[in-house]
């Protein structure tokens, strides 16, 4: 009898197990999907555009933090130096005058030895290891002339002037090796970090540079919003304390204590002009490099424009963000005036000078220019504090 089952199909399934053709194909797949899978973290090391912004944005704040470090090194280092060099000086001198009084007194030990004098007291001071333990150990005084005992004495007090001096350039010069120590690893942390974030810049395409442009332009209108409505409340404020001020007047009471603590931060007027002559400065700078370490006249850092601007007005800053925050009062930022110093970020590691309605000039980081911006630029909360200088 015929049989009437059907032959199976090439590829058909057999007791649960492909056939060659079909199981080729299947390999095939399970090798591609396996070259996929092996390909997906390599795409996913390369980190997103918004970790590539942060971690510029932080290499440049770490940079600028070593930079007010390598301005406090150069300004130790150079005011060590200049110690160093008085104090050389001053022991090449003494040594003179040293050297003088040991030839007076050998003037003494060799007219001793002429005239045949049975006690060269004033040679044996003069051969001692340590004259003045001779001096105390013997009646050397009671065997010496008045001009011996006169020359004596002055020997005895230029030598030890003379070696206490030694030991404190001696202490100077290695004081100064640690601050050109100090100076020369600061240096070189800022260019680590320049170069770290110029080298991750550099890997990001046409478009990521585009997008990233677009992110910062977005800030940048947001610092825009939070700087005018700073002047709103400030110019508010103005013109509540202007109703005060009118207020008194009328009622005879020629000020008002209402909003005092608001008045009590409030500038003078010498303070407007200096600020004025600061400002004035400043601005002149604007379109200027941004340049670590610089102070001028071609270039400046943040710290530097700020000390120069004042400098104008007749007033010393210091030289770093971290001794220009205490150089003057810290108002609140609502009684923020121009000329007035805002600094940011925790560890006080840029500072601008505030030319009202929520705006300052500052010098931003490598790569930018001095330039009028927004307080706001790297969001609310950078902003350390404000300080009045004068």
């Amino acid at each position: 009898m015929a049989s009437h089952r059907k032959s199976r199909p090439t590829g058909s399934r057999v007791a649960g197990i492909r056939t060659p053709a079909l199981a080729t194909a299947a390999l095939t797949s399970v090798a591609l999907l396996s070259q996929s899978a092996n390909a997906a973290p390599e795409a996913d090391d390369k980190p997103s555009l918004e970790e590539v912004e942060k971690k510029v944005d932080d290499l440049y704040r770490q940079a600028g933090s070593a930079t007010e470090k390598y301005n406090g090194a150069k300004e130790k280092t150079a005011k060590q130096r200049k110690r160093v060099d008085t104090l050389l000086d001053d022991v090449a001198q003494r040594t003179q005058k040293l050297n003088e009084a040991r030839e007076e007194l050998g003037t003494f030990a060799a007219a001793q030895y002429r005239t045949g004098a049975s006690a060269p007291d004033t040679a044996t001071f003069l051969l001692a290891d340590t004259p003045q333990d001779y001096f105390d150990q013997t009646q050397l005084m009671d065997r010496m002339t008045g001009r011996q005992k006169v020359a004596v004495d002055d020997y005895i007090t230029q030598q030890s002037e003379t070696m206490e001096k030694r030991q404190e350039a001696t202490e100077s010069l290695e004081t100064l090796t640690e601050s050109q120590g100090d100076l020369k690893t600061a240096k070189a942390t800022v260019q680590r970090k320049l170069a770290d974030a110029r080298e991750l810049l550099s890997k990001l395409t046409a478009e990521e540079k585009a997008r990233l442009a677009a992110i910062e332009k977005e800030k940048q209108q947001e610092a825009a919003r939070k700087a005018a409505e700073l002047a709103r409340q400030q110019a508010e404020q103005q013109k509540e304390r202007e109703q005060e001020r009118e207020a008194a007047q009328q009622q005879g009471g020629g000020s008002s204590s209402a909003g005092s603590s608001s008045s009590s931060t409030a500038p003078d007027s010498s303070y407007a002009t200096k600020a004025d002559k600061a400002l004035a400065f400043a601005r002149a700078q604007i379109g200027k490099p941004y340049v670590w370490g610089a102070t001028g006249p071609g270039s400046y850092d943040c710290s530097g424009i700020t000390q120069a601007a004042w400098k104008a007005a007749g007033v010393t800053l210091p030289r770093t963000t971290y001794d220009q925050v205490n150089a003057g009062t810290t108002v609140p930022l609502a009684d923020a005036q121009p000329g007035d110093l805002v600094f940011f970020y925790d560890d006080v590691t840029h500072v601008g000078i505030y030319i009202g309605n929520g705006m300052m000039i500052h010098a931003p980081k490598p790569g930018t220019y001095v330039r009028e911006e927004s307080i706001y630029y790297d969001g609310e909360s950078s902003i350390h504090s404000v300080v009045r200088p004068a």
